[in-house]
């Protein structure tokens, strides 16, 4: 049977993998990394999967119908978003007309936190495969090429006779050692130079190197609805050896992303891969995802194994902000972070939300200037998305703060997030507003400047990676600045 998976057309560079999916402003492209594992998943079992990234190739519909007219897909898997869910249904019922006899299933966070809902949109819609799909998209394929019962598949909402029925939740994967490299599939199916992190090095890869996070920030949308809370990491041996297969198989790429929600969530096993790396003489450029307790020495350790930059959530300067959004730090642990940070010799880059619960314009204000004195190496500031399935989605809800249920305002026209919060004391215009001026001021200041005219001078690699960065900033956000 032959698969088709597919990151749908929509808007030109929309990132349905970013944990706030949507065009960002900084040009940032994110690899369907979730579909290509499942990708990588279905090949390993020996099924003939053609996986498009329409977003990434900025193919239309009619453009992916003739890519695949010859192919006459059995399955179709589709990964879909929030902001793109209705998009993605009128994708999915043009694919039935075309493939009448296809069973479409559609995957990813927005789905699996409301899979009846989902299924509702379309009667084209055959399933939806509930968090990770690695295997139960596979299962899937085996029943239909079988001819079995679907009632066997975990993890999997489908209809049947004109019901829809909820299969046995699907277990965890606990071995995630287990799964293909994802760079493989990368090689095999996509164009990575369509691929960008304003903050990496061009071209890049990104993978993972463990599912679920530990931590429980209210807001975020991975860990509650798609590899839950629970912390399944990779071995270190798993990670050095994709890291050997990338430096030896794409010499193109300069930069690995690991893209787990805290790559550090384990120091321990973080150094461990260091050493090996260090061991194995492997010399390539990367980034991950930290948190502010993120010790010195472990920084050290990072730089040396060629870590070069740490992507870490702030959220926010304010105390009360911070405790109510169960982020699990205090603004002392930022300052203290920043402070090591610069003593390791690693960049920084920091996030702000902006509308969170307790939010005010002074504690805006507060946020802003604390950003303003860490001078991390670049700054997001951007809207608390409340995703459904979220903590943060059932208090907007319940307090009467979502200023509209319709899934088409949690992004404009050009694809790129906005609030849909209505707060005490800040509107959504207010928001969106503050996140613009923030991002203006932070990176606009002498101080801010000098920095980066510094890094040029002194470290010549960096040209690339700031040039790049730049325009990708400037042409969004004066594209944006009058909306």
């Amino acid at each position: 049977m032959n698969i088709l998976v597919l990151n749908p057309p929509f808007v030109s560079r929309f990132s349905r993998t970013s944990r706030s999916p949507g065009v960002s402003l900084g040009g940032t492209l994110y690899y369907p990394f979730w579909l290509a594992y499942a990708v990588g998943v279905l090949e390993k079992s020996g099924f003939d999967v053609r996986f498009i990234d329409a977003c990434a190739d900025d193919y239309s519909l009619s453009q992916v119908t003739d890519l695949v007219s010859d192919f006459n897909p059995g399955l179709i898997v589709i990964d879909t978003s929030t902001p793109s869910i209705y998009n993605d249904v009128r994708v999915a019922e043009h694919l039935k007309q075309i493939f009448p006899s296809s069973f479409i299933v559609f995957v990813g966070t927005h789905p699996s936190a409301i899979p009846e809902e989902t299924l509702q949109l379309s009667d084209k819609i055959d399933a939806v495969a509930v968090g990770e799909y690695d295997y139960t998209v596979r299962d899937l394929a085996n029943c239909l090429a079988k001819g079995q019962d679907l009632a066997g598949v975990d993890g999997l909402v489908h209809r049947k006779n004109g019901e829809i029925l909820r299969n046995k939740n699907r277990e965890l994967i606990q071995n995630i050692d287990e799964l293909p490299f994802v760079t493989q599939v990368y090689k095999k199916h996509l164009n990575i130079k369509n691929y960008f992190f304003g903050a990496s090095d061009y071209p890049m890869a990104m993978i993972i190197t463990g599912r679920g996070c530990p931590h429980k920030c209210f807001f975020c949308v991975y860990p509650q609805t798609f590899h839950s809370r629970k912390y399944r990491p990779r071995s270190a041996s798993s990670i050095v050896d994709e890291f050997e297969y990338v430096t030896e198989n794409l010499p193109q790429v300069k930069e690995i992303g690991i893209e787990d929600d805290t790559f550090t969530a384990n120091q321990n096993r973080t150094i461990e891969f260091c050493r090996m790396i260090i061991e194995r003489g492997i010399k390539i450029k990367w980034y991950c995802n930290v948190r502010v307790n993120l010790k010195l020495e472990t920084m050290q350790w990072m730089k040396k194994a060629g870590c070069h930059l740490i992507t870490v959530g702030f959220e926010s300067a304010d105390q009360d902000c911070l405790n109510q959004m169960r982020k699990g730090i205090t603004v002392e642990q930022i300052r203290a972070f920043v402070k090591n940070t610069k003593k390791a010799r690693l960049l920084v880059h920091g996030c702000f939300i902006v509308g969170n619960p307790g939010e005010t314009k002074e504690t805006l204000e507060k946020s802003l200037k604390v950003a303003k004195e860490l001078n991390c190496d670049t700054m997001q500031f951007f809207p608390l998305i409340p995703y459904p399935g979220t903590e943060a989605y059932k208090w907007a809800k319940e307090n009467g703060y979502l200023i509209s249920e319709d899934y088409n305002n949690w992004a404009n026209e050009d694809g790129m997030y906005c609030s849909v919060l209505n707060l005490p004391g800040l509107s959504p215009t207010e928001i969106s507003v503050f996140c613009k001026r923030a991002v203006r001021e932070y990176h606009l200041r002498p101080r801010y400047i000098i920095m980066k005219l510094k890094q040029i001078v002194f470290h010549p690699k960096e040209i690339a990676r700031t040039i790049k960065g730049t325009m990708f900033f400037f042409k969004n956000f004066f594209s944006m600045s009058g909306k």
